[in-house]
């Protein structure tokens, strides 16, 4: 990506409006039948505290697609268990000029970049239509003294965050586009088999454009990419489609395995899917 963008994460510009989250008909969340609520906060929790976390969690919130779960500035009152659907995170400059920083997906969990300072850093839009639990953070934080797991639980996710966004840094000071390209599926590929799906075909929720700022390229750069792999047979993308075809091939990419170049093909055009 050409130029630099200058980010301030505690003073990000005040978003446009967008319309307010709908509230599902009101229920208690039972953690213990929720099928992704092994990689959420009551992992390690006996099934009697899990219902103790069950309580806590106020009626499930519906974003609807484009719409805004939480923007920058904004207080911090929630952590947003992703229940289905698909979010991104993104900083904007004084500018308007806008950067992705993150995917989240089922099982996620969202809010935790405010806790530091008590106001989010960053805005999360709704790649589709989907559900968040949300947890009063302050009556989380009261309960998980009681439950040290609980704590542990949520230091679990704090620590994976970071982890992520180390890997994203490395990715994107060390890494060619093709490697980015091939970490980024690959990444997806891992993420999607922890939610008990395929790792090698899944739907990419995010535009061409949020997968190219997210990986610090230009969207033609991606396209080239993204036609290189299809030419080697490593890759098939029909729309939001992703089917990989050599998953070892496409690791030794991401490595930059030297034993797997091959012929660059011809440019390709690009059409970007929204």
């Amino acid at each position: 990506m050409s130029g630099q963008l200058k980010v301030s994460l505690l003073e990000q510009p005040a978003a446009p409006y967008t319309p307010p989250p709908v509230h599902l008909k009101p229920l208690v969340t039972l953690c213990r039948d929720c099928r992704v609520s092994g990689l959420c906060l009551p992992t390690g929790l006996p099934l009697d505290d899990k219902r103790c976390l069950g309580a806590l969690i106020g009626p499930r919130l519906r974003i609807r697609k484009g719409a805004a779960l939480f923007n920058a500035n904004a207080p911090l009152t929630m952590l947003y268990a992703v229940r289905c659907g698909s979010f991104k995170s993104s900083l904007n400059s004084a500018e308007g000029q806008g950067v992705v920083i993150n995917f989240w997906m089922p099982g996620d969990v969202l809010g935790l970049d405010a806790i530091a300072t008590d106001h989010h850093v960053c805005d999360a839009i709704a790649l589709e239509d989907s559900e968040v639990c949300p947890v009063p953070y302050h009556r989380l934080q009261t309960l998980a003294r009681d439950f040290p797991v609980l704590q542990q639980s949520l230091n679990r996710l704090m620590s994976r965050e970071i982890v992520r966004e180390q890997e994203r840094v490395l990715m994107l000071c060390n890494l060619t586009a093709e490697q980015r390209l091939a970490s980024f599926l690959i990444g997806l590929s891992k993420r999607f088999v922890n939610r008990g799906y395929s790792a090698h075909g899944f739907m990419l929720r995010m535009s061409r454009e949020d997968m190219a700022s997210y990986l610090g390229l230009r969207l033609e750069t991606v396209c080239r990419s993204v036609a290189r792999l299809r030419a080697q047979g490593i890759v098939s993308l029909r729309g939001r489609l992703v089917e990989i075809h050599d998953m070892s091939a496409l690791m030794a990419i991401e490595q930059g395995d030297p034993d797997n170049e091959r012929k660059q093909s011809p440019k390709a055009p690009c059409s970007s899917t929204h």
